[in-house]
């Protein structure tokens, strides 16, 4: 009897745990969503390809297939591990992309007046993406912390860490980054307990950088200024993006049928919501966003019923931040806010980006997975 007590798990023993304490109603919603985002990258694409000058016109469409793949590799895989094992990876992503944000301030490859990648062949690797979802795992573990030693430094080192990632991203500099990771910073410091002393410094600091970023930052205040004011600026690409919306309907022109996409700048990254609005239509446009409200609303809720601190308010932030980058891309195209260069999670085209959400799926899975042996 002991024997068989000690004895290690079989492969065949982790797997059948793995699969009976996933969440799979939120994974399949993870693979609908990656299905989608394979039509969207079929019809919008080709034009952008072609508008870019390549010689394939399914340039775009290939290189989304293949991080597709990746991406349900990365997400299944990290779901497998435990809440310590996914911990550990996460302080070495941690640790790895913050070296990689130093490196790119001094050999980072530009575009667009940013900072932000590292050219690796031809393709574009940009660490911001994989830091945020490894800062909020271990956030959440450090300040869960607290319960455990409650003399210990635990939220002045989890501050450290954030305003350390913070800098390295405003230096770039990429402002829609720095406000979606705070964002979701706040939620799992909230769930871990946060006292108000420390809610009035994140809302007098945060108002106090707003403020310092418009003041110093051309490009914020032009986007700013432009939602406020749009009839004094220039804003080709939100005008371009609410046509296609508008001309779309009920029920969209029909699938590669839009028009708008062919004059319509990163129509396969940043606004391919609005093509998806146009080919598609309102049903199909609004069914996409219940389907992002429906992984966020689950894993919070599962999320919400740990009793074990760290998971709980990792998993948290992890959902808040997939959910949040949902919407912003959404709200932008809809314009309800100004401008911002982010991507819509697991449609958009992007190696970096579709790997990050994979990653932040991954973990915030097997953060919420039950019957853990840890």
């Amino acid at each position: 009897m002991v024997e068989v007590a000690l004895r290690p798990r079989s492969a065949t023993g982790r797997f059948l745990e793995w699969q009976r304490g996933l969440d799979w109603s939120i994974l399949t919603s993870a693979l609908i969503l990656l299905c989608v985002g394979l039509l969207m990258s079929l019809a919008a694409g080709p034009p952008a390809a072609e508008r870019l000058g390549y010689a394939n016109e399914f340039h775009f469409v290939q290189r989304h297939s293949m991080f597709v793949g990746v991406a349900v590799v990365v997400m299944v895989g990290v779901s497998i591990l435990d809440k310590v094992w996914a911990r550990r990876l996460a302080a070495l992503v941690f640790l790895g992309s913050t070296v990689l944000l130093a490196y790119i301030l001094v050999a980072g490859y530009e575009a667009k007046g940013a900072q932000r990648w590292i050219r690796i062949g031809s393709f574009g690797l940009q660490p911001s993406e994989f830091v945020k979802p490894a800062l909020i795992v271990l956030s959440g573990w450090l300040l869960a912390q607290r319960r455990i030693y409650p003399n210990g430094p635990w939220a002045g080192i989890t501050l450290v860490f954030f305003c350390a990632t913070l800098g390295f991203l405003l230096l770039q500099p990429d402002v829609g980054q720095s406000a979606l990771l705070t964002a979701a910073f706040m939620v799992t410091f909230f769930v871990s307990g946060l006292p108000w002393r420390w809610a009035a410094v994140f809302v007098g600091g945060g108002t106090a950088l707003a403020g310092l970023l418009y003041a110093t930052l051309p490009h914020v205040r032009f986007r700013i200024n432009s939602f406020i004011n749009p009839t004094d600026y220039d804003t080709y690409q939100i005008d371009k993006a609410s046509e296609a919306i508008a001309r779309g309907g009920l029920f969209g022109v029909g699938p590669g049928e839009g028009r708008i996409k062919t004059s319509l700048p990163d129509a396969h990254t940043d606004f391919i919501y609005a093509v998806m609005g146009e080919e598609f239509g309102y049903l199909a446009a609004v069914g996409l966003i219940l389907i992002f409200g429906y992984i966020v609303w689950k894993g919070l809720r599962t999320a919400a019923r740990l009793h074990d601190p760290y998971p709980r308010a990792a998993a948290s932030g992890l959902f808040a931040l997939f959910g949040l980058q949902a919407a912003t891309n959404i709200a932008v195209n809809v314009s309800l806010i100004p401008p911002k260069g982010m991507t819509l999670p697991f449609i958009s085209s992007g190696g970096s980006s579709m790997m990050g959400i994979a990653l932040t799926l991954g973990l915030a899975l097997a953060l919420i997975r039950r019957g853990q042996r840890t």
